[in-house]
């Protein structure tokens, strides 16, 4: 039986998949190909781009009139700056390469007697040179994970490519494609000893293009779950591929991951005859994040860069950093870990799942230490929903007594009160329900949507988060405006305005009030901290 890919590139005989080369333009590649072109792929990790290259090779190798390679020169990451090292395991993985894919031995006998001849700043050069001249056919070099190389390793290999490209096609490969992460233009290459930037996107400037490898669309991601219902009867409800869609907006391994999930993880899922529902999908997405898979970890692991930092941070509070000159590499850094995109009203983060896991991973401590001071049970209705204004009121009365403890401990320190609030609530919905989150730059506001399932039916209650002087009649207001708007659009029955107040020239009791207000027709309470 086949089952969805969470690992490495794809396997169609026992995968669910989409075709790779349909994800590209081939018709553009073949054309850059053609036309003797040295250019870029590049897209976050796990988003496809091994299996592109890989379908590539295929292709043209099939097609005969070249002879293509892929290699993959993540196995000199471990040399660091050791060039010699690095260059040598480098060209060791085209020979084996070439020998398995074009049954082609030559590299394989002349790696020794080239690395003797050139030394390691001419080695990989020198190699692809005498390769030229022997294959009968134009080389075209795929080079997977050229950015997992580090400073002069990096550097050698970048400059020993453009050294041989006005030879090409005849002594050096007519085309190469470097794939990775990043643009070859946002490299910034840093020595490991002065730490100094070495070099930048200038080591590359032979490099004519830069494709980027984008995500699945709403068809694809369709088109994808319907072949698991086509091997084995089980059928996904309405409802669930717009959900999927808004949890991931396409990302491949989410998109996977969330059906492997649902379908296979899940053992009363394996009975096909059970239907993929909205509410498994929901369960399926709650355990993922729990379980921190390689994917999600790696992602919750950059939280702690500082150029990241730079960027979320100001998200998480609302801020606005638009004509920042100063970050806007550290912006494209992040968008190239496929963290964040450019929407319609700006900077936000890429899904709804990336979106929980920032707040969830940068307060997991937190809500540890809340484990023994907060219990569910206290803040349960006698019908089961949720006593928002008793919750928000403990939550007040812990923000007076515990904020500045608690929001100086945080990494994130301008988005504390924001980050202090979502990890007292994940902490009591956990018991039960979710939160759906929405923020990002300019907003001044974090959207929260508390969902929780009880007698009645579902509890959707909204609380708006506002950083201003909780004095400011024009705040509040703007408040209850957008308040009453994300009711609208959530469709919620009850709305919390929350104002957090760091002037630290005002006292406790200056910051500290609740009042019932409305809105349009929406009754909305409001609290000052």
């Amino acid at each position: 039986m086949k089952f969805f890919n969470t690992a490495g590139p794809i396997k169609p005989d026992i995968h669910y998949c989409l075709p790779p080369l349909s994800r590209l333009d081939k018709v553009e590649v073949l054309s850059f190909v053609a036309q003797q072109k040295y250019f870029v792929l590049h897209a976050p990790r796990q988003t496809g781009k091994t299996s592109c290259l890989l379908a590539l090779q295929e292709y043209l190798n099939r097609e005969g009139r070249y002879a293509c390679v892929y290699c993959n020169v993540e196995l000199a990451q471990s040399a660091r700056e050791d060039v010699e090292a690095g260059l040598r395991a480098i060209i060791g993985q085209i020979a084996s390469r070439a020998q398995q894919s074009l049954q082609d031995d030559f590299l394989l006998e002349q790696q020794q007697a080239v690395q003797n001849q050139a030394g390691e700043h001419g080695v990989l050069n020198r190699l692809l040179t005498v390769w030229a001249e022997h294959s009968p056919k134009p080389l075209v070099l795929l080079i997977d994970e050229i950015d997992a190389l580090i400073g002069d390793t990096l550097i050698a290999v970048l400059r020993q490519l453009r050294a041989g490209y006005d030879q090409r096609p005849g002594r050096f490969p007519q085309s190469v494609i470097l794939c990775g992460v990043r643009d070859v233009r946002d490299y910034r290459i840093h020595s490991s000893r002065t730490k100094e930037i070495v070099t930048g996107g200038s080591a590359f400037n032979i490099k004519s293009e830069s494709l980027r490898l984008g995500n699945f669309t709403t068809e694809e991601v369709e088109r994808l779950y319907r072949q698991h219902t086509a091997e084995t009867g089980q059928v996904f409800e309405d409802g669930v591929f717009p959900l999927v869609w808004e949890l991931t907006a396409g990302q491949p391994w989410l998109v996977n991951a969330l059906a492997y999930q649902a379908c296979f993880a899940r053992k009363e899922m394996r009975e096909r005859s059970r239907p993929v529902t909205v509410e498994v999908i929901h369960q399926a997405k709650e355990e993922l994040i729990a379980r921190r898979d390689t994917h999600l970890d790696q992602l919750a692991d950059k939280l702690s860069e500082e150029r990241v930092r730079r960027v979320i941070e100001p998200m998480l509070a609302g801020a606005g950093i638009e004509g920042n000159t100063d970050l806007s590499n550290e912006i494209q850094y992040v968008i190239d870990l496929g963290l964040i995109r450019r929407g319609q009203q700006g900077l936000e983060v890429s899904n709804a799942i990336y979106r929980e896991i920032i707040p969830r991973e940068l307060t997991a401590v937190t809500q540890l230490s809340l484990e023994s001071t907060q219990r569910v049970v206290w803040y349960i209705a006698a019908d089961g929903s949720l006593d928002m204004t008793k919750l928000l009121a403990a939550f007040q009365q812990f923000f007076r007594e515990h904020s500045e403890h608690w929001v100086e401990r945080f990494e994130y320190k301008e988005a504390g009160p924001q980050l202090l609030m979502q990890a007292f609530l994940q902490r009591i919905v956990n018991g039960g329900g979710r939160i759906e989150r929405e923020y990002g730059l300019g907003r001044k506001r974090t959207d929260l949507l508390v969902l929780w399932p009880y007698s009645g039916g579902v509890q959707r209650a909204v609380i708006e988060l506002k950083v201003g002087s909780g004095g400011s009649d024009a705040l509040v207001n703007e408040g209850l405006e957008q308040t009453s708007g994300y009711m609208d659009r959530c469709g919620a029955g009850e709305g919390h305005l929350v104002i957090f107040d760091r002037n630290p020239a005002r006292t406790w009791e200056e910051k500290i009030f609740q009042r019932a207000a409305t809105h349009s027709g929406h009754a909305i309470h409001v609290w000052g901290m």
